[in-house]
């Protein structure tokens, strides 16, 4: 049963593709993927995941929501910080730093996929309002991050150009200049911007957006895919430099994430499929719209340092491992 799941998901077409655009940069062929077209896909992703999950949020009680929103968003703050805190100590550059903390802060929504599977599997039941909260989860860590970097870059600039660009923004109460990168940067302001127009039109918009955003999306996701592994594939150079710490980090961060989140599931009174549910979501590493929003805010980070860790260890550790791991702490907690 679990290598079943195992096996689905590592030989799913989201996953290849990306594994094939790190062979054809390995190889070094003449395949190059257009700066527009990266930009494009990176809009329409962030996009697609705002709006589906606003108009599923939309569908359940405020009441019923309190806690596990709560919840959620105590992992987009918590994990993000401690993220960068570890990296910052293992001497992890700012921005590569940045990068791992959304990275991490955010979810993979195919290992939540892996998830629902399992419990799907064990006929354990979880509840529906959980797919939402896979949206929910995205933003708090990327706002964060951004918010972080631009603060840091104001407060402790690491080199002349930033003291030149600091002195050319104007100085505000409480940094406003950060404020308004930080919220209205374009992958933060599509994405919530995208999340709260599905909260507003309701499940009545989903026949508009299901062709575009539903249909096409694991199509697009792929080819989304594709140029992330061209892209990361020509800077593994860069990950030697790391070494064992990308390998450490990358398996003890989901488990020590995947505990915390199962603790904040049980606290928010959600049934055990629903707490395994807040661990996996905790544990995992987004792929797609962290990578998304790094790519445009911050270029500066490796991709094959953030992406590396989440696809080519933490990802395989949470399917392989760690989904069982989390079912079981989930039951003896409940």
């Amino acid at each position: 049963m679990v290598l079943e799941i195992i096996l689905t998901n590592l030989v799913s077409p989201a996953v290849l593709f990306f594994a094939l655009g790190l062979i054809a940069s390995w190889v070094k062929s003449d395949l190059k993927f257009p700066s527009a077209l990266s930009e494009s896909l990176s809009i329409y992703l962030l996009i697609a995941i705002g709006i589906k999950g606003g108009i599923e949020l939309s569908e359940h009680s405020v009441h019923e929501l309190i806690k596990p929103v709560a919840g959620t968003l105590l992992l987009g703050i918590l994990i993000p910080i401690i993220t960068f805190v570890i990296c910052r100590r293992m001497r992890f550059d700012r921005k590569n730093a940045i990068g791992i903390a959304a990275t991490y802060g955010s979810v993979s929504i195919v290992t939540f996929g892996a998830a629902l599977a399992f419990l799907n599997m064990q006929n354990v039941p979880y509840e529906s309002y959980m797919n939402a909260l896979v949206v929910l989860l995205e933003s708090p860590a990327i706002i964060l991050s951004i918010f972080m970097l631009h603060f840091l870059k104001r407060v402790k600039p690491e080199n002349q150009m930033e003291v030149l660009r600091n002195q050319a923004i104007s100085k505000s109460p409480f940094y406003s200049g950060i404020l308004k990168e930080s919220l209205f940067g374009k992958s933060v302001l599509l994405m919530a911007g995208s999340f709260i127009i599905g909260l507003i039109a309701g499940e009545s918009a989903f026949p508009k957006i299901k062709p575009l955003f539903v249909d096409l999306y694991s199509s697009i996701l792929m080819i989304f895919l594709l140029g992330m592994g061209l892209l990361a594939g020509e800077q593994l150079a860069a990950v030697k430099k790391y070494g064992f710490r990308l390998i450490f980090l990358g398996l003890f961060f989901p488990l020590l994430y995947g505990v915390v989140g199962i603790f904040i599931g049980a606290w928010c009174g959600l049934s055990v499929g629903g707490t395994m549910l807040m661990g996996v979501l905790a544990a995992s590493a987004s792929y797609i719209a962290a990578p998304a929003a790094m790519r445009a805010s911050v270029p500066e980070a490796n991709p094959s340092i953030y992406l590396g860790m989440s696809l080519g260890i933490t990802f395989p550790f949470n399917l392989t491992i760690g989904i069982s791991v989390y079912y079981h702490i989930a039951q003896w907690i409940q």
